[in-house]
């Protein structure tokens, strides 16, 4: 059996955040279409006191190499979409 984890850090720059409550809601709006629609486990994995930069870790499991890394596209996608967001860079690893 083979198992490929995918394993996603995707660091945001958020000009419009004013106020760490303000950014939270903006991340947490993120967080909850991606885990709905990729079905993947996200969090906010680093830069929680700054108001406007979020460091997003994003990590899914599967038995094929080509489906992990469609869907973590797929996921840097949807978060680029956002105006509220722009991200600064993102890494992929595979394991």
């Amino acid at each position: 059996m083979k198992m490929v984890v995918g394993v996603c850090t995707i660091e945001l720059f958020i000009p419009q955040s004013g106020s760490l409550k303000r950014k939270r809601q903006i991340l947490q709006s993120i967080k909850t279409k991606i885990k709905n629609r990729f079905n993947v486990a996200i969090a906010e994995v680093g830069e929680q006191d700054l108001w406007q930069k979020a460091i997003l870790g994003v990590t899914t499991v599967a038995n094929d190499r080509s489906f992990v890394n469609e869907v973590m596209d797929k996921v840097v996608g949807l978060i680029s979409s956002y105006p509220e967001v722009q991200i600064v860079h993102h890494q992929l690893e595979l394991i």
